[in-house]
């Protein structure tokens, strides 16, 4: 039996479901257990969706980061996007961050996988790599051509902007 909000996951538009979210918070832990769990096609729709409505490092998604974290590594590429977006939203404690750090570069390192899967996997890459000057120098090889050939021409884009607009503030850093 399909609870209220995995009908409203499986039967409305991204609109409507951001509009219940915010009309309804008591939903709201409901969707944060469906995010973690595997319980397909309501799990990534509930990531999807509590993304679109959650604020910058938010108190609500905070004291779940640990679970996130445990179970991006073993989601399909949509899923694992989703929970990503939640998490470069989140100010990460140290002993998430590398854990996290190497979760992505394996992500990133998979050039089967989904392109946007692999652009949030880079940003979060360099998010982390920017609290932490010693990484910063490993970013480099990460835009190598087999890297970026399986990308679509929009990702490749970005990818290109996200590793300049990250180069020109390890320039400027070491200028300091």
């Amino acid at each position: 039996m399909e609870t209220e909000l995995e009908q409203k996951l499986l039967n409305s538009n991204k609109s409507e479901m951001i509009s219940f979210m915010n009309s309804y918070p008591e939903y709201f832990d409901e969707a944060i257990e469906l995010a973690l769990a595997d319980k397909q096609p309501y799990s990534w729709r509930a990531a999807f969706v509590l993304w679109s409505v959650i604020e910058e490092n938010d108190k609500r998604i905070k004291k779940h980061i640990n679970k996130f974290v445990k179970v991006v590594k073993n989601k399909n590429d949509g899923h694992q996007r989703e929970l990503l977006k939640i998490l470069l939203m989140m100010e990460l404690d140290e002993k998430y961050e590398g854990v996290l750090f190497d979760i992505c570069m394996n992500v990133w390192e998979q050039i089967d996988k989904s392109p946007s899967v692999r652009v949030n996997a880079l940003k979060m890459i360099i998010k982390i790599a920017d609290k932490h000057p010693e990484l910063k120098k490993e970013i480099s090889f990460l835009a190598q051509d087999h890297y970026l050939e399986s990308l679509s021409p929009g990702a490749k884009h970005s990818v290109k902007k996200i590793l300049s607009e990250f180069n020109n503030s390890v320039a400027v850093c070491d200028k300091d």
